[in-house]
């Protein structure tokens, strides 16, 4: 059943990026900042032919045209900038290609419960889909929420949580947020625990469940399929062992719980409930 859900959310989350991409028909140019590098070539003049990497301060330097201010400017508006500077000393009607090689001013950052985590380069304009997606998408073992951090202009940094199920299985498009430069995305594991469950319970064993969802005493028998007709269920018994190795048996009269007497368990990591034969 984990397999077939994983599989539905996988599959929901790709038909969804999928509708995004065929909305998206306006991608932004993105500008050039800080940190990125340029190949720059022009034809018939070779020494101007190379690589560079924009300075902190928003500069390259090139043969012939010295330091140039290019931070802020499209690619499309770099090659013009350049093909006017050498009109104006060196060449008529000159020919200048910029290509942009690395983004290194325009990267968010993918932490977490997916395929491949690492930084990502922001080519146009993403959604936070669009990277899970590029990202490979969520692994088995995701959580129940994403958390970006986001660097504010004033120098601090903000973040918010995002429902992964109101996000993939809902398809809340408020959610599909854009992302921007030196975004970081985190998606948590939530590492696979177990409960153990004999006795007279129909579907005795190991019940597989996620750290953050760990059942309560009536939800891990109800998983286990139920009391079976010869259970006792005033004489259940929880046995926990501590981070000591010690172990603690705590004796629970289920009934009391069902009529809402006492409250409900909660259940750790590797408890062993045991539901015991009644007599009569």
């Amino acid at each position: 059943m984990k397999g077939i859900k994983f599989f539905v959310s996988f599959a929901l989350m790709f038909a969804f990026v999928c509708f995004f991409w065929g909305q998206e028909k306006d991608p932004v140019e993105f500008k050039i900042g800080a940190k990125d590098l340029l190949e720059i070539s022009v034809f018939g003049l070779e020494e101007l032919n190379r690589t560079v990497r924009v300075s902190e301060e928003g500069k390259i330097s090139l043969p012939l045209l010295g330091e140039i201010q290019v931070e802020g400017l499209t690619k499309t508006d770099l090659e013009k900038k350049l093909s006017q500077l050498l009109e104006e000393k060196y060449l008529q009607n000159p020919q200048v290609t910029v290509f942009i090689k690395e983004y290194q001013s325009k990267r968010v950052f993918m932490l977490g419960a997916v395929g491949k985590p690492g930084p990502y380069e922001l080519l146009g304009r993403q959604t936070l889909l669009h990277l899970i997606s590029q990202a490979g998408g969520l692994t088995n073992d995701a959580g129940d929420e994403i958390i970006i951090i986001r660097k504010l202009q004033d120098g601090t940094n903000t973040s918010f949580r995002i429902p992964i199920d109101d996000l993939i299985l809902e398809g809340d498009t408020e959610l599909n947020i854009p992302l921007e430069p030196d975004d970081i995305v985190n998606i948590p594991a939530d590492k696979a625990v177990f409960i153990y469950v004999f006795g007279q319970v129909r579907n005795p064993g190991a019940l597989e469940v996620k750290k953050s969802n760990t059942p309560t005493l009536l939800r891990a028998i109800a998983q286990a399929g139920g009391f079976t007709d010869r259970a006792s269920k005033s004489g259940v018994i929880i046995k926990r062992i501590d981070q000591e190795g010690k172990e603690t048996q705590i004796k629970v009269n289920v009934k009391d719980i069902i009529k809402g007497k006492r409250k409900d368990i909660p259940l750790k990591e590797n408890d062993l409930v045991y539901v015991p034969e009644s007599i009569f």
